[in-house]
């Protein structure tokens, strides 16, 4: 590319080329200085290195610079080998953070409409009076169940204290958007059954929203849906919010 090819063809010139060098040339090269030598490397790979590209790693996800800066300078400073198993070793931990440590936010309801978004992204969002809307966006097994545990608890605290601080209304029930939970085990449906436990120790009531075919399947067949009861599962965050919001007025 750099020469001016333009075709495929020239991968076969370049072949060719690479081929006679080897079976012909390599003699020439014996008595060549490795300064030399080192010199034909580093103008042969320069053009493979891309600020541009390390850049935007940095901007868009910072393990994967990691990744990148370590096997970089890994290669350069140590060896090959060790280089490429500093990055593969960035890229197991990066992708266990993101199993063990899911993403989990606070929903709220764009006014005037029954979406409900990330309140610390959208500006239009706002808090629900008496709800607090988690959403959760993996998988609940073993490997993460302990984690959104003790973060869904954290939330909770940490709603109540800022419902303390604005003098706003009391905390009364928790809504678990579900909609990017794309499986659950055994595990998973135990975190639920212990959170929801918790909660209602707290008088607080933990609601279900949006679940998928497959998570409701292990739902069903584990029967934490009995548990839960005909007022504890939804099929959206509006409809569980608006009809437990209904339920509350019909006390007396």
């Amino acid at each position: 590319y750099n020469a001016g090819a333009q075709t495929a063809v020239s991968n076969i010139v370049m072949a060719s080329a690479v081929l006679v060098t080897l079976l012909f040339l390599m003699p020439l090269f014996y008595y060549t200085p490795n300064v030399i030598l080192a010199a034909i490397i580093i103008t042969a790979v320069i053009g493979l290195i891309d600020y541009q590209a390390a850049l935007k790693l940095w901007k868009v996800d910072k393990l994967d610079f990691m990744a990148c800066f370590c096997s970089f300078f890994g290669v350069l400073f140590i060896s090959v080998p060790l280089g490429l198993a500093i990055a593969v070793a960035v890229s197991v931990f990066k992708i266990l953070l993101h199993v063990t440590r899911p993403n989990t936010l606070i929903l709220g309801n764009i006014r005037g409409t029954q979406i409900y978004q990330n309140l610390s992204r959208y500006r239009e969002a706002s808090r629900i009076p008496s709800f607090l809307i988690l959403a959760v966006e993996s998988p609940i097994y073993f490997a993460n169940s302990t984690y959104l545990q003790e973060r869904i608890l954290r939330w909770v605290r940490e709603e109540e204290e800022w419902v303390k601080e604005n003098n706003g209304s009391s905390l009364k029930c928790v809504i678990l958007d579900m909609t990017a939970v794309t499986a659950i085990d055994t595990s998973g449906i135990d975190t639920l059954c212990e959170i929801k436990k918790t909660l209602e120790k707290r008088s607080l009531k933990l609601v279900l929203a949006n679940p998928v075919g497959s998570v409701t399947e292990k739902l069903d067949q584990s029967e934490i849906t009995e548990s839960f009861g005909p007022h504890g599962i939804y099929l959206s965050v509006g409809e569980a919010v608006a009809h437990t919001s209904s339920l509350w007025r019909a006390q007396p």
